[in-house]
């Protein structure tokens, strides 16, 4: 099998982008991760920047597609940023969102975890047929029957969040399937919530089936971002990964990157 990626980042409204995005690729698999920060005078973009980081090396110190190393991979990232907080005062308040996926392209597998409400989506046959669930308290009201699912994306309190990295007192890392199969075809989409805030999954689906390749597909969510946002809006981030049958060398498209970072 054979993956494609694209990265999309862009700040809204904002001075600052506290998004960042990042994949690495080795022979057999590749690992994407999308976080981000909050915390004020700067510590959001240095805590979603550190984590992006943090987990991207632990991938190239110990190569494995598993859930096991996405735990890992975000327990060490907390670790990291628990540690800078308590280094300095302007930062000990930061935190970061972050949604990890590793794909093993030898097993046709992929794993994934996330803390907080950047998302991850999987795409089969125009449809979604997996997602990860916010670490929030309008999600928990959802669940509970309290709110409609409308709200996910209407109520003002969407943003509080139960889970983050560098929330010591709550810290919780959900994982997806330990074994995920994947086919050719599939397509991942990993989000920030200024992205999924306004495009809803039947524009993800619309989007995917007139894309020709993921950037593409980024590009006409985007267009959807900025005709729904407001003036002052979040960032938002995405990057999505295409699962392809792998195919001759002089018919393939140009091998992925080692590492990319946003």
């Amino acid at each position: 099998m054979q993956l494609e990626v694209s990265v999309l980042s862009n700040p809204g409204g904002r001075e600052r982008n506290e998004d960042a995005c990042g994949f690495w690729t080795a022979d057999g698999g590749c690992v994407c991760v999308v976080s981000d920060g909050a915390g004020g005078h700067g510590g959001g973009d240095v805590a979603s920047k550190l984590a992006v980081r943090v987990i991207l090396t632990e991938f190239q110190q110990t190569p494995a597609f598993t859930a096991a190393a996405v735990d890992a991979a975000l327990q060490a990232a907390h670790r990291a940023i628990v540690a800078q907080q308590a280094g300095s005062g302007t930062l000990s308040a930061m935190r970061a969102t972050a949604t990890v996926l590793a794909v093993d392209t030898i097993h046709r597998t992929a794993a994934w975890g996330h803390v907080g409400d950047t998302r991850l989506y999987c795409f089969r046959d125009g449809r979604v047929i997996a997602q990860t669930k916010d670490h929030s308290v309008v999600q928990r009201m959802v669940d509970a029957g309290y709110l409609g699912p409308a709200a996910l994306r209407e109520s003002l309190q969407r943003s509080r969040l139960f889970a983050a990295l560098g929330h010591d007192e709550a810290f919780t890392v959900t994982l997806g399937d330990a074994s995920f199969d994947i086919v050719t075809g599939d397509a991942f989409l990993l989000c920030s919530d200024g992205f999924w805030e306004y495009v809803d999954e039947s524009a993800m689906a619309l989007a995917l089936a007139d894309a020709r390749s993921p950037a593409d597909w980024l590009r006409i969510m985007e267009q959807d971002v900025l005709a729904n946002g407001r003036r002052e809006q979040d960032n938002f981030s995405a990057l999505a990964v295409w699962c392809r049958e792998a195919v001759s060398t002089g018919d393939a498209p140009a091998p992925l990157a080692g590492r990319g970072t946003g």
